[in-house]
């Protein structure tokens, strides 16, 4: 694959070569900042953690240069911290035991703009080549805009693919805005509760922001404690940890479909459901 970007890299762990590595893919994930992948994505990571038959991909589309910095990193300029952030990425993917991670390396500006066509060309070649089963993104309802802009390349590039190549699911999952607001019926609902172990360790390895700033580490943990324990207020919890998502599946499979619309009408029925509930009393 010839990426746009000069200093785009595929990163395979040791033992694996990418020929090998990029096919097997059945698990994709495609997400806007190193880190992104290890918090929404943990349970396609988790599901092929040691599986013979199931293999984690990950994609990062844009270089972290604009990370918030203070402490050990408060002096860094952008170019090193891009450096450390690939660092960190390659790291996360040794200890998740990803067949592969792909940086595509582009300044989020690059990545904002609708008329550059370059990232969809370059993920459209890596779902040529990887033709993976899942997809894991972010949420069309996201309130990063690099966020939102990664998940239109993405559906765009999807909607590119022969139907035979598409994946059987593709999930926006919450990030930068949890789901909670969601209809229960309208989620996708993940169980990221196996391996706790695992989470830390991949989580914890972004210290460029978690030492420079942001407890990103205990914020992810919070939150699916949180979704566990508040999914469900009539019965105990069925899992100790939840992650939240939004299936962009259908969007795939009917190229007709406006994601505008699509993503609205959750809202419109997260607002019907509340004004249905507190008719009931006013």
């Amino acid at each position: 694959m010839n990426f746009s970007s000069p200093s785009a890299s595929i990163y395979v762990p040791p033992g694996q070569t990418i020929e090998v590595a990029l096919p097997r893919i059945t698990h994709l994930g495609i997400g806007a900042h190193q880190d992104d992948l290890e918090f929404m994505a943990f349970h396609g990571i988790e599901a092929c953690y040691r599986q013979n038959d199931k293999w984690f991909g990950g994609v990062t589309c844009t270089n972290g240069a604009g990370s918030s910095r203070t402490g050990l990193y408060k002096d860094y300029s952008d170019d090193e911290m891009c450096a450390v952030r690939r660092r960190e990425q390659e790291q996360a993917a040794v200890v998740g035991e990803y067949a592969a991670m792909v940086q595509l390396d582009y300044p989020s500006s690059s990545m904002k703009d609708p008329s550059n066509p370059s990232p969809v060309e370059d993920l459209l070649s890596i779902l040529k080549t990887t033709r993976p089963e899942v997809i894991y993104t972010h949420n069309l309802a996201d309130k990063h805009a690099t966020h939102v802009a990664v998940t239109a390349a993405v559906l765009k590039a999807l909607r590119a693919l022969p139907p035979e190549a598409q994946p059987k699911q593709v999930l926006g999952c919450e990030v930068w805005r949890d789901l909670d607001w969601m209809l229960d019926a309208d989620k996708t609902v993940l169980d990221v509760s196996g391996r706790p172990n695992l989470a830390a360790a991949i989580g914890g390895i972004f210290d460029s922001q978690i030492a420079g700033g942001k407890r990103y580490d205990l914020a992810v943990q919070g939150r699916r404690l949180a979704n566990a324990t508040f999914f469900d207020s009539h019965s105990v919890d069925d899992a100790e940890q939840l992650w939240f998502a939004m299936d962009l599946t259908p969007l795939v499979n009917d190229p007709a479909l406006d994601p505008v619309e699509f993503t609205t009408a959750f809202i419109r029925r997260f607002e019907e459901d509340v004004r249905s509930s507190l008719g009931n009393y006013f």
